[in-house]
């Protein structure tokens, strides 16, 4: 699965609930600039994808190889081509944190003294670069 908008939109909006669910047992995810409710299924049923879409950001993204990087950087995949703006970004990070793949690194009373203000947060799957033909999926 490829990284544009789009694609990221679509899980995120299928990870919310529909209005007359239950919301007792969501998943609480703070993010950057709002703080979701995901149904826990729905989420869990999307893993393998967010994996994929995860895949797709720079290597500095990674605990394992770079260690975490700005959310400013996360517009542009690892082929360096832009995907999306801070909606988009905000949505992919808040899926990450959702299903255990993705942290922000530092608590905001400290996001002041970043870039921009903005947080820098760390893909804790060890994924591997998406391949053409998994984008094409």
């Amino acid at each position: 699965m490829e990284l544009t908008t789009e694609n990221v939109d679509l899980i995120f909006r299928d990870c919310l609930y529909n209005d007359g669910e239950n919301t007792d047992d969501h998943v609480a995810v703070e993010c950057v600039t709002n703080n979701f409710g995901f149904h826990p299924e729905r989420l869990a049923s999307h893993k393998e994808e967010i994996v994929q879409l995860l895949s797709e950001l720079p290597d500095e993204f990674y605990d394992t190889k770079g260690g975490g990087m700005s959310f400013l950087s996360a517009c542009e995949r690892r082929d360096g081509r832009h995907w999306g703006d801070h909606r988009s970004i905000e949505q992919l990070l808040a899926l990450g944190i959702g299903t255990k793949q993705a942290r922000i690194l530092l608590p905001r009373s400290m996001w002041n003294v970043l870039p921009g203000g903005m947080p820098y947060f760390s893909v804790t799957t060890d994924v591997q670069p998406a391949t053409d033909k998994e984008r094409a999926k």
